[in-house]
């Protein structure tokens, strides 16, 4: 069990790392609740649909993964970027477009992750539960820590920061210095 929450630690980061930057935004605690929910079941159910697939999908998404999750991140930052630029609006202040858009491309890499459990032959209704739960704690952690950096920021609009911020990481995913 402590191998298994050592591994949604491991899994969760890339959500900790997408969040942290989704605080730029300034979600309320309501926003970075729910749009913490659903980063974790779509975390929680990766996994399940990977030790239901099997072996075949582990070897075939596990070489793909990372190219996925950049494109997401990139698709993301740049509508934030251009909405952020056009508009005097701060961009995706409700987090919804985050909320349809990021969970797929961040929990790609765990159906990989739930085919080699499943191989392990561990129960997929332990680490599903497992793992959504850790990443929702790390996402709420994520985006209070991101707000609080974003308050220290005043000179800069944190939307046009966090969209810049989301082509960064996509670029060092691409580039092999980060995972999705």
């Amino acid at each position: 069990m402590i191998a298994l929450l050592g591994f949604g630690f491991a899994l969760s980061l890339d959500n900790f790392r997408t969040s942290v930057i989704l605080g730029g935004l300034k979600p309320s605690w309501r926003t970075s609740v729910r749009t913490s929910a659903i980063f974790g079941l779509w975390d929680g159910l990766a996994p399940l649909a990977g030790m239901v697939i099997g072996a075949y999908l582990s070897t075939q998404i596990a070489d793909v993964a990372q190219i996925i999750g950049a494109i997401g991140l990139a698709a993301y930052g740049l509508w934030v970027v251009i909405k952020a630029i056009r508009s005097p609006e701060h961009a995706d202040l409700d987090m919804k477009t985050a909320r349809r858009w990021l969970p797929v491309p961040l929990s790609i890499d765990n159906v990989a992750a739930g085919a080699a459990l499943g191989l392990a032959g561990h129960e997929p209704w332990i680490a599903p539960i497992l793992f959504a739960f850790t990443t929702f704690v790390m996402s709420v952690a994520g985006h209070q820590i991101g707000r609080s950096i974003a308050n220290f920021i005043p000179f800069i609009r944190t939307d046009l920061l966090t969209g810049a911020l989301f082509l960064v990481m996509a670029v060092l995913t691409f580039a092999g210095l980060g995972d999705s």
